[in-house]
């Protein structure tokens, strides 16, 4: 204690000294918001204390900056730390503390259900109505973090769209009945967190399901409820109650419910309509740990391109002090897709969430005054009882003076001449850009007086949008040459676009959504991001009530993005949880992905939107099946020397990596390290990143048995693509009374005539009832 508080103090010296050289040059500075990380919290120590990290500051910030001198935030139940505003001079002398893991510049992270849960049962042959799916079941101690709230302005549908029903801006909702606690017992004694009060949310608003809420008033906020429903939407996918006669304004009937109604939730606001600042972010995960929870969910993620390491990554740093408490972090792959290696969130410690559709989907036909129906995509309450013909234009033929035909076919800002488009149905053309958004069209034909519109799109970017009010179909371009034929060869051609109608079961399903982002990671390839996919499309949850309603009154809403695919992963880890309280993070982690579903509703392998068979950068290891990952009949343990050794291989000193460990924890990096060696830490899939052609590589894992039988052999089985030889020794894991794990190599070689590209397999483990998948991705140069 008297070696490190010496240490500290020549430290703080040296910060001292350096603020004095350069104190002239940072007054000149506009001060910006840092994040200063320092690892592992020292227990009942005075360097884990407010009062130490104020000292820092006290020492480095000029007297008359009373205000910066308080800092912003303090971190010290996960980890130590703070946040403050500094000049990047200033930061960088403080990044030369001896306790200074790292120092950042705070980010701002983006934000990226009825039938949901069932189709994910029917896929796997299991049944929703299996007692314990949903019942309390050692559930009800089992407590979901989620740290998300505000407005997704990419992927939310529903909550684009306020012309038919304006929602108010605040919450998760806790009136909503998707919260109630209606059979709960007390809330469990482990819980050590608060409802933070704030306009219009008392200490009242939790109850004995919503058993805390905190918000950050460095975000802006002054209250838990936040500023679109995306939390609301988000925390009842995965714990909320179940409500009977749930829709969208009629559409999507049936029962809501989260992945595990008999869990509790605690909402942890850090986001505003600008985003989510990564401080708020940590400061959050921090009083999650604190807390007591056991499950941290993130609908939230840096943007695919901020390329960031772990040490100046919020959620990586945040989850990884997690895991090392044992609580299991989930987060959303990100919605840039289907561009290769934009997956984000993609720490090994992290288990990260791509998205697919389900078997439902929502048409909005058109019928052309000649009597042909299209059938096309979309949502919209428009003309429900009368739908109504209107002539039919084409936007090329709409250009306003001046304004290039191009932009105007494409209903570009401007391009529109509202005298030739005024009360009739136009026909615009997706545009290719990535700015121009079917939102931004919609405000464009409506502003040029048209009464409705038919988009027309490739065929693998259609989705159901929720256009509100205002008439609405998406077609293919086979379709949409159809229409512009007709309209060619017609005098005054018209059309009617029909109401809404919900489809199911639609087939195929699942398919990866066109805007899941893909693998392979771009920090390292030697991990195999995303982990697994879940419905991300079209989920109905709920939403805040429009502000005229009673708070009271239920509110549910469609949505789509990795946002809403997470949370499907959260409530299946608190029912798998429910049911094993023993397993650790990893374990759980492991049954989900070797359980998972790689076939859709047809029998086939799960395909994208191109209709080509998906791989594992697009899918991970498959579709969840909670069900089936409670007796997943072996398991991949990545334990925290995994994680460490993870670190080493990927480039960070022992000394760097030391300062994020308990003082108690032992620990030294191998000799020999390479980003080459992380393909060999205990990982439930596999991927190698480089791998020369006539090249052979080994690849090491342990499995343990969590089968009810002690004495149980499994038999390998491989799915090897053309080029790539794969041997696994042995080929039969033998287990016993004694012996619960077994460790096997793998071997991959890739073929002197192999094309330069990526292979898929897999390998299999079987004992006749148990299916023990891991995939795997090699890369062949």
């Amino acid at each position: 204690m008297f070696t490190t508080y010496l240490s500290s103090s020549f430290s703080l010296i040296v910060i001292l000294f350096t603020s004095l050289i350069f104190i002239s040059i940072s007054s000149l500075q506009t001060p910006k918001h840092y994040v200063v990380y320092m690892g592992n919290p020292i227990e009942a120590d005075v360097h884990n204390s407010e009062a130490y990290y104020l000292q820092m500051l006290d020492t480095l910030l000029p007297r008359e900056e009373s205000e910066r001198r308080k800092g912003v935030h303090h971190y010290k139940h996960a980890f130590r730390g703070f946040s403050a505003m500094l000049t990047e001079e200033e930061a960088a002398a403080l990044s030369g503390h001896d306790e200074v893991v790292s120092v950042f510049e705070d980010p701002m992270l983006q934000l990226h259900t009825t039938r949901s849960w069932d189709f994910l049962d029917s896929l796997s042959g299991e049944s929703s109505s299996f007692p314990i799916y949903n019942s309390f079941h050692g559930s009800s101690d089992i407590i979901i973090g989620v740290v998300d709230t505000g407005e997704n302005t990419i992927t939310s549908l529903t909550l684009l769209n306020r012309d038919s029903q304006e929602i108010d801006s605040r919450s998760i909702w806790p009136e909503s009945p998707s919260f109630s606690d209606k059979g709960f017992g007390e809330i469990p004694s482990k819980w050590k967190g608060i409802c933070m009060e704030g306009p219009d949310f008392n200490k009242s608003s939790c109850n004995r399901k919503l058993i805390g809420a905190r918000y950050y008033k460095s975000t802006g906020a002054t209250s838990a409820r936040d500023s679109n429903g995306h939390g609301t939407h988000t925390a009842s996918t995965a714990a909320g109650a179940h409500v009977v006669e749930a829709s969208d304004r009629g559409l999507a009937r049936g029962t809501a419910k989260g992945g595990q109604p008999g869990c509790r939730i605690a909402a942890y606001k850090t986001c505003t309509a600008d985003g989510c600042p990564g401080s708020a972010m940590l400061k959050a995960m921090d009083d999650a740990v604190h807390d007591g929870v056991d499950i941290i969910s993130i609908s939230i993620g840096l943007n695919a391109a901020f390329k960031s390491d772990y040490l100046s990554d919020p959620i990586a740093i945040g989850a990884f002090h997690a895991e090392l408490k044992g609580i299991m972090v989930i987060a959303s792959a990100g919605n840039d897709g289907p561009i290769a290696s934009t997956v984000t969130n993609v720490a090994p410690w992290l288990f990260t969430v791509a998205a697919s559709n389900i078997d439902r989907d929502f048409q909005s036909s058109v019928i052309l005054g000649s009597g042909k129906v299209i059938r096309g995509a979309g949502i919209h309450f428009s003309n429900s009882t009368r739908p109504k013909a209107y002539s039919l234009v084409y936007a090329r033929n709409a250009a306003a003076a001046s304004k290039p035909v191009e932009d105007a076919r494409t209903c570009l800002p401007g391009s529109l001449d509202p005298k030739k488009v005024s009360g009739k149905v136009i026909v615009c053309v997706m545009p290719r850009d990535a700015v121009t958004t079917k939102q931004i069209i919609k405000v464009v034909v409506e502003d040029a007086g048209a009464r409705g519109l038919i988009l027309v799109n490739q065929k693998e970017k259609i989705r159901a949008s929720d256009f509100g009010h205002f008439p609405f179909s998406e077609v293919d371009m086979t379709d949409g040459y159809k229409i512009l034929k007709y309209m060619l060869h017609t005098k005054s051609p018209t059309v009617t676009i029909v109401p809404t109608v919900e489809v199911k079961p639609t087939k195929p399903a699942p398919v990866v959504a066109f805007f899941s982002s893909r693998g392979p990671a771009s920090l390292t390839e030697n991990i195999l991001k995303p982990d697994v996919m879940a419905p991300g499309v079209l989920i109905l949850a709920a939403l805040p009530p429009p502000k005229t309603a009673k708070p009271s009154t239920p509110k549910f809403g469609l949505a789509s993005g990795t946002s809403m695919s997470c949370p499907h992963v959260s409530g299946a880890a608190a029912f798998v949880k429910a049911q094993r309280p023993s397993w650790t993070p990893s374990m759980i982690k492991s049954a989900l992905m070797t359980t998972a579903i790689t076939y859709d509703n047809m029998r086939r392998p799960v395909t994208n939107t191109s209709g080509l068979t998906s791989t594992p950068h697009e899918t991970g290891a498959g579709e969840i099946s909670p069900q089936r990952a409670i007796n997943p009949g072996l398991v991949f343990e990545t334990t925290t020397q995994d994680y460490l050794q993870y670190l080493c291989y990927f480039g960070y000193s022992q000394k760097t990596i030391s300062k994020t460990l308990n003082k108690a924890t032992k620990f030294s990096c191998p000799k020999k390290t390479s980003k080459d060696l992380i393909s060999n830490i205990n990982y439930p899939s596999i991927s190698i990143g480089n791998l020369r052609r006539g090249q052979r590589k080994m690849i090491e894992r342990s499995v343990t048995n969590v089968g009810p039988e002690r004495n149980v052999t499994y038999v390998a089985h491989i799915e090897a693509p053309e080029g790539l030889v794969v041997k696994v020794a042995p080929k039969r894991l033998v287990f016993g009374e004694n012996v619960d794990k077994v460790s096997y190599k793998v071997w991959f070689y890739g073929e002197k005539s192999a094309s330069k590209r990526y292979h898929h397999g897999s390998l299999e483990w079987s004992d006749g009832y148990h299916s023990v998948r891991s995939v795997f991705s090699v890369n062949i140069n």
